[in-house]
């Protein structure tokens, strides 16, 4: 049993993510979830969308980057629906972030920012705000070299707290 969980898991690795999102949406049809399926599909429109603006197939790191894009349109149409006193909506944007995030690599932890940032400004000797901009982008770039989904406002909070503490030393 543990080497089919173990084929079916590399599998998976391998295939790509337009094509788990049409392995998913088959499921989710076969099993009636209307809301799945409008995520999914939605998901799907807009990967064929960039595809044929780009005139090609896309790789992954551009598939990635569109459903963050997807996801992070979500949570900011919350933000929205909540402030105008709508949390049905906002609820349901929620939802459909989620489902998206699934297909979305593992988000770098609080403590894999910290590091990275740390390793960053040790290596580079930066001790100032001055100094911000370059750790900055080293820092996402080690993050996102390790095949980490980054978030750049945690990235750039931690940067700022480890400067301040170093220039307040």
């Amino acid at each position: 049993m543990d080497w089919v969980n173990h084929v079916g898991s590399d599998i998976l690795s391998v295939m790509s993510l337009n094509e788990r999102l049409t392995q998913d949406l088959t499921s989710a049809m076969k099993a009636r979830d209307a809301a799945r399926v409008s995520v999914l599909r939605m998901a799907k429109s807009a990967l064929k969308n960039r595809e044929i603006d780009n005139k090609g197939p896309l790789d992954s790191a551009v598939e990635t980057r569109l459903l963050k894009t997807l996801v992070k349109q979500r949570e900011e149409s919350a933000q929205t629906y909540r402030e105008a006193q709508r949390p049905d909506l906002a609820d349901k944007e929620l939802a459909e972030a989620a489902m998206l995030r699934a297909y979305l690599p593992a988000a770098a932890s609080a403590e894999e920012i910290t590091a990275a940032v740390q390793y960053v400004i040790a290596e580079s000797g930066a001790d100032s705000m001055k100094d911000m901009g370059g750790v900055m982008k080293a820092a996402l770039g080690q993050l996102a070299a390790s095949g980490k989904v980054v978030d750049g406002k945690r990235v750039s909070e931690t940067v700022r707290s480890q400067l301040t503490a170093r220039q307040d030393r």
